[in-house]
């Protein structure tokens, strides 16, 4: 008890303002990971990590510290670098996805508006030939709200944006066609993803699946919301819990540039599509239509 008290005493009369700067770097960088881990399956896995890793610092300390184990301190400080090297291994993927969100950093923005200005386009070849051919399609385009955690339900393709891409996604009889794709600038992030459905009661009965799921996604985030009808072949678009519906083909590519520099959208997102956001810019949609 008395070393475990002398102890205490070296600790509290060695604390300085350094440990605290220390302790607080320390704790902001496990929020930042598990802020960006946040809704994903690596989240679990990071909390698990981290609290083996202090009860262990723990252990060891008082070991070395108390006891004075010096042989304990060596074996875990070359566990420590084994540990280390294990991280990178098991949280490859989050690694990846934090590699590509850092290209995507607004100081780099500038760099990608060449791919922002195709943006529209692409996607208006696409959505004009699944009206024409009446494919039925879902397409998430992600603004400020991150999606990861709905891209962890799909398949992760991160493959650049083309119409010839995404009509190979939703042709009938693929196996991603029936699901959602979400798309982040000028990339496919996922497809075969699942939406939540809207439990919006005044919702008719003419609104299939994927008109229920996009709405369900554009009350939950500010994502913009791109249906085709696989019936109709009719366009529509969900946004902020609201249908803009029956949307011309010839006037598609005006009305979602509008939505992506509307006050749905920071003028930081709008510029990576390529896109200027002006001042009181509204995106003018209506109400949920029955």
């Amino acid at each position: 008890m008395d070393a475990i008290t002398s102890y205490l005493q070296h600790l509290r009369d060695t604390f300085g303002y350094r440990d605290v700067v220390e302790f607080l770097l320390i704790g902001l960088v496990v929020y930042v990971v598990y802020r960006f881990l946040r809704g994903t399956r690596g989240a679990r896995a990071v909390r698990g990590f981290i609290l083996l890793l202090v009860v262990a610092f723990i252990i060891v300390q008082f070991l070395a510290g108390v006891l004075q184990l010096d042989r304990v301190q060596i074996i875990y400080n070359s566990l420590l670098q084994t540990a280390i090297l294990a991280a990178v291994v098991i949280f490859q993927p989050e690694l990846r996805r934090a590699l590509i969100h850092l290209g995507q950093n607004r100081l780099f923005r500038p760099f990608l508006r060449k791919q922002g200005l195709a943006f529209t386009e692409i996607l208006t070849a696409a959505v004009q030939q699944m009206s024409r051919h009446k494919i039925g399609a879902i397409i998430a385009i992600e603004r400020d709200t991150t999606l990861l955690g709905l891209v962890e339900t799909g398949t992760i393709l991160n493959a650049e944006l083309s119409a010839d891409l995404l009509l190979t996604i939703f042709w009938p009889g693929s196996a991603l066609h029936d699901m959602g794709t979400i798309i982040r600038q000028d990339r496919v992030v996922a497809a075969g993803c699942e939406f939540p459905l809207t439990a919006n009661p005044p919702l008719g009965s003419k609104y299939g699946a994927r008109h229920r799921a996009a709405l369900g996604l554009s009350e939950d985030s500010d994502a913009v919301v791109i249906i085709v009808s696989e019936e109709t072949g009719e366009i529509s678009i969900a946004e902020s819990g609201r249908f803009i519906e029956n949307i011309a083909p010839d006037r598609f590519r005006d009305q979602l540039a509008q939505l992506l520099v509307g006050h749905g959208t920071s003028a930081a997102v709008a510029s990576a599509f390529g896109l200027t956001k002006a001042p009181g810019v509204d995106n003018g949609s209506d109400g949920p239509k029955e």
